[in-house]
């Protein structure tokens, strides 16, 4: 997967949101259009290539007013772009950089 890829499939609609997620992007406050915003101005920070459900990715990007928004997004077949959930890092698990997990401690 990559980010023009992702990209070209939002803005040609190929893109179906998991139904499981569907209730918690909205417990979220996160509508598909912040989602697109994210994918828009965002870069991947986590590759999964070898998922067992086939490669996704973690997309880090931020909304016109700053919002930090992660997307794990994966394939829906050959031609389109899963949207898996997305939701705003927590700091307790993530640097404030929101591209580093944080690392656990003993």
């Amino acid at each position: 997967m990559n980010i023009g890829w992702i990209r070209e499939c939002m803005r040609t609609g190929r893109v179906v949101v998991s139904f499981t997620h569907t209730e918690k992007l909205r417990r979220r406050r996160i509508e598909l259009a912040t989602i697109q915003e994210t994918i828009q101005a965002g870069e991947i920070i986590e590759a999964y290539p070898h998922d067992p459900r086939g490669p996704s990715c973690l997309i880090l990007g931020h909304t016109a007013s700053g919002r930090p928004i992660h997307v794990v997004c994966g394939t829906a077949g050959i031609e389109t772009l899963l949207i898996i959930t997305a939701y705003e890092p927590d700091p307790a698990e993530w640097e404030p950089d929101r591209r580093t997990r944080k690392r656990e401690t003993a």
